[in-house]
């Protein structure tokens, strides 16, 4: 069901779209999980570690593809307020051939230089060759990974977000089928694990494609006057490239951190890569509540709803704080409990760690909640270069704080830890300032 966001009560229509997008999120999340808790469990911590490290690294990668995705959705959304039916179909045949590009050099990339991937992640010598063999498996998926974003992303801007969340359910569900059968039946290990991720990411890019080419034909059959033009390849990679950035930066900063969370040894390796999944896991909801807003404000936008938009922003706002409070609540009393979900309760050191983690960052979720409304709306507003200065001072400062703490003898790793919540602060007093300034100047 197509929705037009320009039209109904504020709160009501963000809520109701943005529903089936943190429920299509935390479902894409037990990919993950599941991964985390099969290999866990039935092939132990270092396993655990080297599958966790390699997530950090998909994520990575993957961002791009999302990055570009995002842009492009936000683009699609503001065509769309518009009511300009030819420059929406131009855009998505522009955006489709950057991303198909994009794809097959990231491909061409990790497979040439797998091995020295690997190096610079300061990966323990135990194991190099388990991350490698999962690595090798899990990076085929990223042809699937490209159409599920891709098409995802071309429905939500229509105001669609049940579709995929319908395709990701299904996914999902034989993912954690796969997984269980693949590695605690067919014993498999991580290649195993790998597998299953590829194959149900298959499953909803293609099951995704197939269902807009057959329900929504004129946005991708050739049409008189449709073509690929270069004013659209500049317009999708104005607001694409700089999203792409902004979603890069985010996860190597990540990335960089992992790189130093593995030189503290194994222990510290399980507890972050479980640690980081329930992490995820808590506060997608307002991550999606942003997309979702930022959807809802590039339609406003472009249809010229500029009070509408304002409400929006109030309303966003309340909601996500609202929301992030209660989670932080929770996942600093049931810390414990879960941790021992995707860690056995003997492994106390590990599980230690975790929680120590969690109750650091997860005190503080109603910043990072605030964040990714600011990304949205600068990337609606047509100003996607402040979300990129947002995410520099964000992972700049936790990047800077974490090399430095953890090198003072009575900080250690929980330095790594306590620099993740200041980042964030720092971020959202920019982005507010910076809005208000803006808001004050066009006035």
């Amino acid at each position: 069901m197509n929705r037009d966001l320009t039209k109904g009560p504020v709160l009501r229509t963000m809520l109701r779209f943005s529903l089936p997008m943190i429920l299509g999120n935390l479902l894409q999340q037990c990919y993950n999980l599941a991964d985390t808790w099969v290999v866990g469990r039935f092939l132990g911590s270092n396993a655990l570690a080297a599958v966790g490290s390699s997530f950090t690294l998909m994520t990575f990668l993957t961002s791009i593809l999302l990055g570009l995705a995002m842009g492009s959705g936000t683009v699609f959304s503001i065509r769309f307020g518009q009511k300009d039916r030819k420059a929406l179909k131009e855009c998505v045949l522009a955006s489709f051939v950057l991303l198909f590009a994009v794809t097959v050099f990231l491909m061409a990339v990790i497979f040439a230089g797998i091995d020295e991937i690997i190096w610079c992640l300061r990966t323990p010598g135990e194991l190099e060759t388990l991350m490698k063999e999962y690595l090798i498996v899990i990076f085929a998926g990223m042809f699937g990974i490209f159409l599920y974003n891709f098409f995802a992303a071309l429905l939500r801007s229509l105001g669609n977000s049940v579709v995929p969340l319908i395709f990701l359910a299904v996914s999902a569900g034989l993912n954690i089928g796969l997984d269980l059968w693949f590695v605690a039946g067919l014993e498999w290990g991580v290649a195993g694990a790998a597998g299953a991720t590829v194959i149900s990411q298959y499953v909803s890019g293609i099951g995704i494609a197939v269902y807009t080419r057959v329900r929504f034909p004129e946005l991708i059959r050739k049409e008189k006057g449709i073509r690929l033009r270069k004013e659209r390849i500049r317009e999708i990679t104005g607001f694409s490239a700089l999203t792409c950035l902004q979603q890069s930066i985010m996860n190597l900063g990540i990335l960089a951190v992992q790189g130093l969370v593995n030189s503290f040894g194994t222990t510290i390796m399980a507890s972050f890569a479980a640690a980081v999944k329930i992490d995820a896991f808590a506060y997608l909801p307002v991550q999606d509540f942003g997309n979702a807003f930022s959807i809802f404000i590039a339609q406003n936008y472009g249809a010229g709803q500029t009070g509408r938009i304002k409400k929006g922003i109030r309303a966003a706002v309340a909601t996500s704080v609202g929301f992030s409070l209660v989670i932080s609540l929770l996942v600093c009393i049931f810390a414990g409990p879960l941790m021992t979900l995707f860690i056995d309760a003997r492994e106390a050191a590990v599980v230690a760690q975790g929680v120590r983690y969690l109750r650091i960052e997860g005190s503080f979720y109603c910043l990072i909640g605030i964040l990714f409304l600011l990304y949205g709306l600068y990337r609606a507003l047509g100003k996607p270069g402040m979300s990129v200065v947002l995410t520099v001072v964000s992972l700049g400062v936790r990047v800077a704080l974490a090399y430095g703490l953890a090198a003072i003898p009575s900080v250690g790793v929980t330095g790594i830890w306590c620099s993740v919540p200041i980042g964030w602060f720092l971020a959202d007093a920019l982005g507010t300032g910076y809005y208000l300034f803006w808001k004050k100047k066009r006035h």
